[in-house]
């Protein structure tokens, strides 16, 4: 498997105000993400999960250390173009992406200013848009959708450029269920076909289903591993001031009064089946 992005050593401090010393916010983070897999990056606010997304792309650049992208070194400023074609990235906030006041020329905004031409840029915005569900709303008003709708968008307009790895910044923070539970969808739809996933997130339930969870504190890396093997750890995330998912509170709080289960049963389904094995 071939690695896609790569951090070495990566810390990074925020400009400090006159007379004031800068902060690091990343201290030596060291990451690889492989091509075609669903990586989740969690942690509690503060602890430098977005700062690391927003570098993965170039975004913002290391005050130490190096990100590669497929080999490319972010710091050089003649490959960001190309960098920022193969890494896209979807923020929290889908009214940061939305630049046109239609949908079908929003999407069509990123492969317009790449050079396509016109043949081609009708077939990724209409790919796109049958991709997150939204083809029906090509005609429409932007600003006259719901949250979900605008961030499903926000993602057709990523996915147009066709990159080979997304970068999602807490996409369902300002979301309800419905709409959460629509763009997690669109994200394990995009695995499928072999495209990498990057989630930030602090919804321990949309990480079930990643192939790994990479934990952070305080700027550094402190966990990496499958679901199973990170939850399982409940007393040290409920330490870093995170909860696990709902299923897996439920078997760990049983666990401790006795009952002999499976932690490691973490989707709802495995959930019932765990009970029902112990109890039956």
């Amino acid at each position: 498997m071939s690695t896609v992005i790569r951090t070495e050593g990566l810390t990074f401090a925020y400009e400090a105000e006159e007379g004031t010393e800068a902060v690091p916010v990343l201290k030596g983070v060291d990451v690889t993400i492989e091509k075609g897999t669903f990586v989740a990056v969690i942690g509690h606010n503060g602890s430098g999960k977005s700062t690391l997304a927003k570098h993965l792309n170039g975004i913002l650049l290391p005050t130490g250390g190096a990100v590669y992208v497929d080999g490319m070194n972010t710091a050089d400023e003649e490959l960001l173009i190309e960098i920022r074609r193969r890494v896209g990235m979807v923020f929290q906030n889908p009214d940061n992406q939305i630049v046109s006041n239609i949908v079908e020329e929003d999407v069509a905004f990123a492969p317009e200013n790449l050079g396509f031409p016109s043949e081609e840029i009708r077939r990724r915005v209409d790919e796109a848009l049958r991709l997150v569900g939204m083809y029906e709303y090509r005609t429409h008003a932007p600003h006259l959708l719901s949250g979900g709708q605008k961030q499903r968008i926000a993602i057709a307009g990523v996915l147009a450029m066709r990159p080979e790895c997304v970068v999602f910044d807490e996409p369902t923070a300002m979301l309800d269920p419905r709409g959460r539970s629509d763009i997690i969808a669109i994200l394990e739809k995009l695995r499928q076909e072999g495209t990498t996933v990057v989630l930030i997130t602090h919804h321990m339930d949309e990480t079930v289903g990643a192939d790994r969870i990479v934990v952070m504190d305080g700027g550094r890396v402190v966990m990496d591993g499958t679901p199973r093997q990170v939850f399982a750890d409940v007393e040290g995330l409920r330490a870093l001031g995170m909860d696990v998912p709902e299923t897996e509170g439920i078997l760990y709080e049983l666990r401790r009064r006795g009952c002999d289960l499976d932690l490691g049963a973490l989707t709802p389904e495995e959930c019932v089946e765990e009970l029902y094995r112990y109890f039956a």
